[in-house]
């Protein structure tokens, strides 16, 4: 029998680290699933999943924690069993505007006021071509309820662009 662990690591960013996790994850006959990592505030940042056989689970998780002693904090929590499936629509949202706080605030208050799941969320800040002024761009892929009204869901996106003067893309 396999389980899953959710794993969340965060470092001094520094060449091998994940080299470090993956030789730690087989070294306890682990598979390495679905991940995400960056170098943010020159921290290296991310979150994976991995499955491993249910006897190497509590052997895994001690070896992960006992990387702190290198400077890579691993916080590992077991996965859940996915719960029975609700008929949801993926949509895509696109964000493009001038930074300022908020943002992320007003569209995810949004989102979760309709029952929206936020699958996947990118963020960044680029500089803008026409002015020297940074540019918030986000990416996420929702999960929303099949019975959600997508017209009431792009009024409702419509009016917060407004407000906060972004340009918002659903599709």
């Amino acid at each position: 029998m396999m389980t899953s662990l959710v794993l969340t690591i965060i470092g001094p960013d520094k060449p091998g680290l994940v080299g470090l996790l993956s030789r730690t994850i087989a070294d306890h006959e682990g598979n390495w699933l679905e991940s995400g990592m960056s170098r943010l505030g020159g921290k290296f940042a991310g979150i994976l999943i991995t499955q491993v056989p249910t006897e190497q689970a509590d052997a895994l998780t001690a070896a992960l924690q006992a990387l702190e002693g290198q400077g890579l904090k691993v916080t590992v929590e077991r996965g859940e069993e996915a719960s029975p499936a609700v008929p949801m629509q993926p949509m895509t949202l696109e964000l493009v505007g001038h930074d300022k706080p908020g943002i992320v605030r007003e569209i995810s208050q949004a989102l979760a006021a309709r029952h929206i799941n936020v699958e996947r969320l990118s963020t960044e800040l680029t500089s803008g071509s026409m002015s020297a002024e940074e540019l918030f761009k986000a990416e996420a892929e929702l999960l929303a309820p099949t019975e959600m009204d997508p017209d009431e869901l792009q009024q409702a996106l419509e009016a917060i662009a407004s407000d906060l003067m972004v340009d918002i893309t659903l599709r």
